[in-house]
């Protein structure tokens, strides 16, 4: 095992473009850490330079104690897994997972012992004489797993290696790999576009925007204290909700925000919660409010009336465990920065509640939704910074 830093790393491109801008991360020996970000933002380019498959144009890579920018990719110590498998089709199973042995030269009962203990660790064991054509993708995928393992490496590299799964196999696939990498204790680079796998498999998550660094942090962090709107935006599903407020504070210490053509009043114990909003009186920000945190207010009877939105659902996903409820209002929308994010028509802002299943409210029909107050997060309109950034 081993720890991978990247001191201030760039790649920039014969024609001028620059894919990765003075990256600065640090992988602790054993940890998982997930680098995310939209198409492309520079994360599989981080990847391919600490496997040696990109030169690394300024900045220093260390994989121990070593520093790793001339070294052949075969001569660092890692393994790395493929989207697409990279299995060799007219070779068994047993062949794949054992193929970088057999090019090192590792004597045959050392290499059959290695094999066979990661096919055990891989649930492979049946599977040994089949070839990959007669396999799921499921196993594929855990084929190619064996044949990072059994190189014993100091590190993984993960690009992407769930994406050719099917919804319900990159589940069970994402759960599988982190249990393997907490009970093989390598440290481990993934790299993935997809957040919900970030946020369950990750240590820590790091998120990439444009080449450039956001914010690393632990999941739950991530989620709770984003460091700017983009962070907000993509960390989440659905997505926080972003529009455009203009927040007066009042003399005896309370507050309101308004959310369109419609206001909310905030307390003061919040206000005094959040250095700098105060001094932010009368100024226009961004507000953010996560899709669990608005309700139905028919079934919060408890909550103030000052604290409430008038809606027109156009909208509900029923999943069973919960009701999206979409519906807009007449707020500025904000643009987050995410290039993946879909582009919704009009000037004003779309929302979604995620409900209890048991509301009454539907398509068409006009709603109250509760705000809980004491989770908006408030951003810098200029700099998209959060409040206690900025």
């Amino acid at each position: 095992m081993a720890r991978v830093v990247l001191d201030k790393v760039s790649k920039v491109y014969p024609n001028g473009f620059q894919a990765v801008s003075d990256l600065d991360l640090e992988i602790e020996d054993g940890e998982f850490l997930v680098l995310v970000g939209p198409s492309g933002c520079g994360k599989s380019t981080a990847l391919r330079m600490i496997a040696g498959l990109e030169e690394i144009s300024s900045g220093e890579l260390r994989i121990g104690d070593r520093v790793v920018n001339d070294v052949e990719p075969k001569n660092r110590d890692i393994a790395m897994v493929f989207q697409n498998y990279a299995l060799y089709p007219h070779m068994t199973v047993y062949d794949n997972i054992g193929f970088a042995l057999k090019l090192a030269k590792v004597p045959k009962v050392d290499a059959d012992r290695r094999i066979r203990e990661a096919a055990r660790i891989l649930e492979l064991e049946d599977y040994l004489k089949r070839k990959p054509g007669q396999l799921s993708g499921g196993q594929r995928q855990r084929v190619a797993m064996g044949r990072a393992i059994v190189r014993e490496p100091s590190a993984f590299l993960m690009d992407e290696p769930l994406s050719n799964l099917d919804a319900k196999l990159r589940v069970q696939m994402r759960a599988e790999i982190a249990r393997l990498q907490r009970n093989l204790g390598v440290t481990t680079f993934y790299v993935t576009h997809d957040q919900v796998e970030a946020m369950t498999m990750g240590d820590r998550v790091a998120v990439i925007k444009d080449g450039v660094l956001q914010q690393v942090d632990t999941p739950q962090t991530l989620y709770d204290h984003p460091t700017n709107v983009f962070v907000a935006a993509f960390i989440g599903s659905p997505s926080m909700n972003l529009f455009e407020t203009v927040f007066t504070a009042d003399a005896d210490g309370d507050g309101s925000m308004t959310v369109g053509s419609q206001t909310l009043s905030v307390p003061a114990s919040f206000i005094d919660s959040r250095p700098g909003l105060r001094a932010r009186s009368g100024q226009t920000l961004v507000a953010g409010i996560r899709p669990e945190d608005l309700y139905d207010a028919e079934l919060r009877t408890d909550h103030a009336s000052d604290q409430c939105l008038n809606a027109q659902i156009q909208l509900i996903e029923a999943l069973g465990a919960d009701a999206l409820a979409h519906f807009e209002l007449d707020a500025p929308k904000v643009d987050s920065g995410d290039p993946d994010a879909v582009d919704e028509f009009g000037r004003h802002a779309s929302f979604i509640a995620r409900l209890d299943p048991r509301t009454r409210v539907r398509a068409g029909t006009d709603a109250r939704i509760a705000v809980d107050i004491e989770r908006f997060h408030f951003f810098d309109a200029q700099t998209h910074l959060t409040l206690a950034e900025a």
